[in-house]
């Protein structure tokens, strides 16, 4: 899609009702969008934290073309000051008459430089996100999108790249029953749920990520159930790009963990006894074959990322087919604080 189809009187047709926000996301077809706004303010223009017009047009599958306005802003701090395209905050709520407004407000991914291989550590660690996907419902969804930025100015040439959408994290909290906590309510780590924060330590392990924490809310969403409020919170991650299995050329490890680059593994999680690890631990081993059916079939990734995603995922599961391994990972060498 350019923007010839953009400006086509085609997509000025519009239906009633509003695009089904749960379907949206559980549809695993990649959706072909243009999105049209001023790109002098997205690139050059992004330390300015502006909210920045513009529209967005697509096609869902078996429905009519969506062509709705937007706003955009960018976010994240080191995604602005570092990349090319920084990633997006999304709201379709412009008009309460837009078919769109259902999405709310959405996290946009964008790949951090442009060309192929900025596209490709995109594609993995939107794998990341499927892949948790297998072992909770409290986990994020994701929208895979194939993305052509137009200038409404006609002074950029377009960039086209891979980018997807996060699901709103009250919508992942309404369908599990729960509400979200916001940022400004801590918790330490061992004061969430025990069993979910133990799938959550040993699955960031699996991938090779250090970069979250509970305590400082770092790329992690609280959730709690709305009817029993005396139930500890669960964590959900997000925000996978540091994980080794990514392995990102602007990605560094901690200083403070004393490793050298982001593909040595650390444990972060508390110790727990070999019963509660292998409730994590058996499901892993029986989805492995998923995961790695998600990695390989995954069309948009290039074979050679695909191999090594794979190998760096052999490396976890040899761990956690030795029982002493495993004991000294998650038991011995676990934080005490």
């Amino acid at each position: 899609m350019g923007f010839l189809l953009a400006l086509s009187p085609l997509l000025l047709f519009s239906q009633s009702g509003k695009i089904d926000s749960i379907r949206f996301f559980t549809d695993t077809s990649m959706l072909e969008v243009t999105v049209v706004t001023n790109l002098a303010k997205v690139i050059d223009n992004k330390m300015k934290n502006e909210v920045i017009d513009g529209r967005i047009i697509f096609r869902q599958a078996g429905d009519s073309l969506y062509n709705e306005p937007i706003w955009l802003s960018s976010r994240g701090q080191y995604r602005k000051e570092n990349c090319y395209t920084p990633s997006l905050k999304v709201n379709f709520k412009t008009d309460k008459k837009s078919r769109l407004s259902s999405l709310h407000t959405l996290k946009l991914v964008c790949a951090c430089k442009p060309g192929m291989f900025g596209d490709q550590l995109l594609l993995k660690e939107y794998v990341i996100y499927k892949m948790y996907n297998l072992f909770t419902e409290k986990s994020f969804r994701v929208r895979l999108m194939h993305m052509n930025f137009v200038d409404s100015l006609k002074k950029k040439k377009p960039i086209e790249e891979y980018g997807f959408l996060i699901e709103d994290a009250d919508a992942m909290a309404k369908r599990n029953k729960c509400k979200e906590l916001k940022d400004e309510i801590r918790y330490k780590t061992e004061s969430t749920d025990r069993e979910q924060m133990t799938l959550v330590a040993i699955f960031q392990y699996m991938i090779g990520n250090t970069d979250w924490s509970v305590p400082y809310n770092h790329n992690i969403k609280l959730i709690k159930q709305k009817k029993d409020t005396v139930l500890r919170p669960f964590v959900v991650p997000y925000d996978f790009d540091y994980a080794g299995l990514v392995n990102a050329d602007y990605a560094v490890p901690s200083p403070e963990l004393g490793t050298e680059t982001v593909l040595e593994r650390v444990y972060r999680g508390f110790p727990r006894n070999m019963t509660e690890i292998e409730m994590v631990l058996g499901p892993m081993r029986n989805k492995k074959e998923e995961m790695y059916s998600i990695i390989k079939g995954f069309g948009p990734l290039m074979k050679k990322y695909k191999d090594e995603m794979i190998g760096y995922l052999d490396e976890f599961y040899e761990i956690i087919n030795n029982k002493t391994r495993t004991q000294q990972v998650f038991i011995t060498n676990a934080r005490t604080q």
